[in-house]
């Protein structure tokens, strides 16, 4: 800390000295006349006879990386996103008092460059440069062998830094712009209009989870942060919008963890007419044409795995999944004390007040997700935990719902909508006693809502899809935390 703070305290006094000689260290606008990327790709493969023939001039800037002094010259290289180009500083070019200028440069600078290119003794390429222009003072010494920091949550904190250290985390996130704008294509493509619903509610609803409460002081009234637009865009459906879709920003007031983040960003589309098979066949063409965007194939590699996503995928109801993967007996399905000892066999905890259902949630989530690694759609779930999802006709204690497993992590979850409003208000008003009974992540009756319904939502189906967690897959990263520029953490401790 006593070296950092020494060398904020030279760098301060070099901004005084460039004051003193007339330069203005936080300068305003600087024409680039190209950046390093497209550049580096325009003349990179050209031999030193090549550039000493064509004599190719630019105007580039970035912030200085590096830096070499040998007393009448000096190279830099410069950092343009997740570019780096050397820079060629010489006094016989520069001109003295330019030159002198040098002299007060820092690693972290951002400075403005133009000069031609060239070849040095060693061929690297190279700008020799002919004027130099401040265009900001670094204050704060880059960190050291920053690669090396063992504090993870450092660089998720200081993401800025680790921009400037990381040049693969550009990467994650320009891939992560890209994605997005795949499925805006691929929405769009298919007749889906993108809207925007509210992120202030005055009744939380769409998923199970607790929300973030807020208060609106003119209005004198709670709301809460949107934890899922599921209710508004079905809304939407009632009014006409046959096949609408939102990207959007939701928060859910949970742990934090490598897969979780209170605020994170979520698809979802609604398509009238369509039931929960049509968004399965949807999703495998969504997901195939995202790979084949991003990673130029349908298999991917993820943490050691090979994913294929070459569609079909397959299709396993709830149930079957719980015996397929753990060899129980049917019985286990419709006994509550056989259940409770098959889970306890298992090491799992139930309490007295859990439901059938909600022990055999317990054995899904502990021991079938963490064997869902290639694409898997798990459907037919219990109408007791979908009280959206419209039940099936073949069998009403069921439901026309699907979620998506890949590499052991739900991605999506999609259904028929539940568009009978009489049936919509028992659910409510279950969801209620559940609250009643302590459950705080269960549904509030919304009495609007139920209203939407009463005018009439023609046959609807309906999608979720975390795009954090498919950025995770396309990316190959681990922790949820590497592709959200700004994730969620404690607060900082003070030094």
């Amino acid at each position: 800390m006593e070296d950092s703070n020494e060398q904020r305290s030279q760098r301060i006094q070099r901004l005084a000295t460039l004051r003193t000689l007339g330069v203005q260290p936080y300068g305003t606008r600087f024409e680039v006349t190209h950046d390093l990327g497209p550049l580096i790709a325009l003349h990179g493969a050209k031999s030193k006879a090549e550039l000493d023939q064509e004599i190719i001039r630019c105007r580039i800037a970035g912030r200085i990386l590096a830096l070499r002094r040998f007393g009448k010259a000096a190279f830099a290289a410069l950092q343009d996103g997740p570019d780096q180009m050397q820079v060629y500083l010489k006094r016989d070019v520069l001109g003295e008092d330019a030159y002198r200028l040098c002299q007060e440069l820092d690693l972290g600078d951002w400075i403005g460059v133009e000069g031609r290119l060239f070849r040095t003794k060693t061929d690297e390429l190279t700008v020799e440069v002919n004027t130099l222009t401040f265009l900001a003072k670094g204050l704060r010494p880059l960190p050291e062998k920053w690669h090396g920091l063992t504090d993870i949550e450092t660089r998720y904190r200081q993401r800025y830094v680790d921009l400037i250290a990381n040049p693969e985390v550009h990467k994650i996130f320009h891939t992560r712009s890209l994605i997005i704008a795949t499925i805006r294509s691929f929405l769009t493509e298919h007749g889906f209009l993108e809207v925007e619903t509210p992120m202030m509610h005055p009744i939380p609803g769409g998923a199970t989870a607790k929300p973030f409460v807020t208060h609106h002081n003119s209005l004198n009234a709670d709301l809460y942060l949107r934890v899922a637009p599921e209710l508004y865009l079905k809304r939407l459906i009632v009014g006409g919008l046959r096949r609408v879709f939102e990207i959007n920003r939701s928060f859910r007031n949970e742990g934090i963890s490598t897969i979780h983040n209170p605020e994170f960003t979520m698809l979802e589309f609604y398509q009238a007419y369509a039931d929960y098979q049509d968004l399965m066949a949807l999703t495998e063409q969504l997901f195939v044409r995202l790979a084949t965007e991003v990673c130029g194939t349908s298999t991917l590699e993820y943490q050691g795995h090979k994913i294929d996503l070459a569609p079909p995928w397959r299709r396993l109801s709830y149930f079957e999944s719980i015996i397929e993967m753990n060899g129980f007996d049917r019985s286990i399905l419709h006994h509550r004390e056989k259940a409770v000892t098959a889970a306890q066999k298992l090491g799992l905890d139930v309490s007295s007040n859990m439901s059938l259902v909600g022990i055999l949630n317990l054995i899904f989530e502990e021991t079938v997700e963490p064997r869902l690694l290639q694409p898997t759609f798990i459907t037919d779930y219990p109408t007791e935990i979908s009280p959206l999802s419209r039940r099936k006709d073949s069998d009403p204690s069921l439901t026309d719902r699907f979620e998506l497993y890949i590499a052991s992590r739900e991605l999506a979850n999609g259904f028929s909508e539940l568009n009978d409003p009489l049936d919509q208000r028992q659910r409510f008003e279950d969801q209620a006693a559940q609250r009643e009974a302590g459950d705080e992540e269960a549904h509030y009756l919304d009495e609007d809502f139920l209203r939407a319904l009463e005018y009439g939502m023609p046959p609807t189906a309906g999608e979720g899809i975390g795009i954090d967690r498919l950025v995770m897959l396309l990316t190959n990263q681990a922790s949820i935390r590497d592709v959200i520029l700004f994730p969620q953490l404690r607060p900082e401790k003070p030094t």
